[in-house]
């Protein structure tokens, strides 16, 4: 019988069609230690972001060697050593298809927050105040979005910025695509320039070193906006905190961290930030697809 530990949550529908399928399944998160021992047991592992699969986890599994595919629940997967675990014949799979609306609609829903003062009005006018006069915002219709990153999510929210009279340009590591002549592929140095927002779509560099730092936000325009749900390692937060202090970025759209959960609390705390706890993927839509995905990775596998 197939042995599946699911460490992160998962859409229950899609755990119930499982257990169906006559899989043994066991619903709960180990921390470090404890999960070397109990990933021993498991055929597939399945996780979401919370859950790092690092080398001492998978050398742990390679002692009884019953562990033969690790599935990630969402897009990226550098909370595993992926490299590292296909080298000792263990699969690694994603889900790719599955979150792309609702990480898009979530990046939408931070700009349209930023624009319009809507989560930091949320807490002024709970604390008693009415700030009418002090939250005069801009209309995204007209602006220029920067899409850095154009993949599944940067073509979802495109679709959707263009659909408000945004201009779309982008960059991307694999250059213009073919299939979206009607957005603009630019440098990334003129995107930089040229753009009232930007949003971030792409993985990040594997040493974790940041893509947006102090030199890039040097070369933005005043007053620009920045949104975040990509990978944390891919912001300096330090460089972002000095550009917001200054003035130089209007606000920023942050729903994922270095550390999650995140200790910058000065961050998190700035009138002109809006966050969220790393939610890109938590509807019940995209949840129930990245279900269906899971369970056919797995029919496909055994």
């Amino acid at each position: 019988m197939l042995k599946i530990l699911v460490t992160d949550g998962m859409d229950k529908r899609s755990v119930q069609t499982l257990k169906d399928m006559g899989y043994k399944i066991t619903e709960q998160f180990f921390e470090p230690e404890e999960l070397k021992e109990q990933v021993k047991s498991f055929n597939v592992v399945i996780v979401r972001s919370a859950t790092k699969v690092r080398k001492e986890i998978i050398d742990s599994a390679l002692q009884t060697g019953n562990l033969k595919l690790i599935i990630r629940g969402g897009v990226g997967v550098d909370n595993i050593d992926v490299t590292y675990a296909e080298s000792k014949g263990i699969k690694v799979r994603n889900t790719p298809k599955s979150s792309s609306l609702a990480v898009a609609e979530l990046a939408l829903g931070h700009m349209f927050s930023l624009a319009r003062f809507i989560g930091i009005a949320n807490v002024t006018m709970r604390e008693g105040k009415w700030n009418k006069n002090k939250y005069t915002g801009i209309e995204l219709s007209g602006k220029t979005l920067g899409l850095i990153g154009f993949g599944r999510i940067g073509r979802e929210l495109a679709k959707k910025a263009k659909a408000l009279e945004m201009k779309i340009i982008y960059n991307d590591i694999l250059g213009p695509t073919k299939d979206c002549p009607e957005y603009s592929f630019v440098s990334l140095d003129q995107l930089l320039t040229d753009s009232d927002f930007i949003s971030l779509h792409l993985p990040g560099n594997e040493d974790e070193s940041p893509v947006i730092g102090k030199p890039e936000f040097s070369k933005m325009k005043d007053g620009v906006y920045l949104i975040n749900c990509a990978r944390g390692s891919v912001v300096d937060e330090a460089a972002l905190l000095e550009a917001l202090n200054s003035g130089k970025i209007a606000g920023a759209g942050i729903d994922v961290f270095p550390e999650e959960p995140t200790k910058n609390l000065e961050l998190v705390n700035h009138e002109r930030v809006s966050v969220t706890p790393h939610i890109g993927a938590s509807t019940k839509e995209a949840q129930k697809r990245i279900g269906e995905e899971i369970i056919s990775i797995i029919k496909d596998n055994f």
